[in-house]
């Protein structure tokens, strides 16, 4: 009879595994509730669980809205809640990738800036580009708006540069 009721507890998860299940789900709701309107339309929702994060979203009451984000969190109970999890990672991979791309591309340009004709003739080596002599213009203006301490006009129209080259071809790290 002690195997029994042993066996039983191991089939049953625990009263925490319930509480940390909850919570990741509410969590989870808390999350699509902060999401944009076209954000969320891109997202896996039912209609019902769509109609409750647009009415939390107008709640102003917090209790009110923590109430409805517990409503959320029960209607997750009842659906598979790992479309939504996937898709949210997916917009956070997203978000990452786009940021290493920005840090790539400023890297590049303070370089550009810094070491002049060599780090230009080495991002040519490695990347052919027919910009060359807009990048040769546009980090002499940006270095002679430096000296003078002008506004850096050139500077951001050599990155805006730099990252339309970036998206047709990836630029080698820096």
């Amino acid at each position: 009879m002690a195997q029994d009721s042993s066996g039983e507890n191991e089939s049953k998860p625990s009263k925490s595994q319930l509480k940390r299940d909850a919570r990741a789900l509410f969590e989870l709701g808390r999350e699509l509730v902060s999401l944009d309107r076209s954000t969320l339309d891109r997202m896996p929702l039912e209609n019902r669980l769509r109609d409750a994060v647009e009415a939390a979203r107008k709640i102003k009451s917090h209790i009110a809205h923590k109430r409805q984000l517990q409503r959320i969190a029960g209607i997750l109970r009842t659906i598979d809640p790992e479309p939504l999890r996937a898709a949210l990672e997916a917009r956070q991979m997203e978000a990452r990738q786009l940021t290493i791309r920005h840090h790539r591309v400023e890297s590049w340009r303070d370089r550009l800036l810094a070491d002049g004709d060599a780090a230009l003739q080495e991002l040519l080596a490695e990347y052919q580009t027919s910009e060359a002599q807009a990048l040769r213009t546009l980090i002499r203006n940006a270095r002679r708006e430096s000296e003078r301490s002008k506004p850096p006009a050139s500077a951001r129209k050599l990155f805006r540069l730099l990252r339309d080259i970036d998206e047709n071809h990836p630029l080698p790290p820096a």
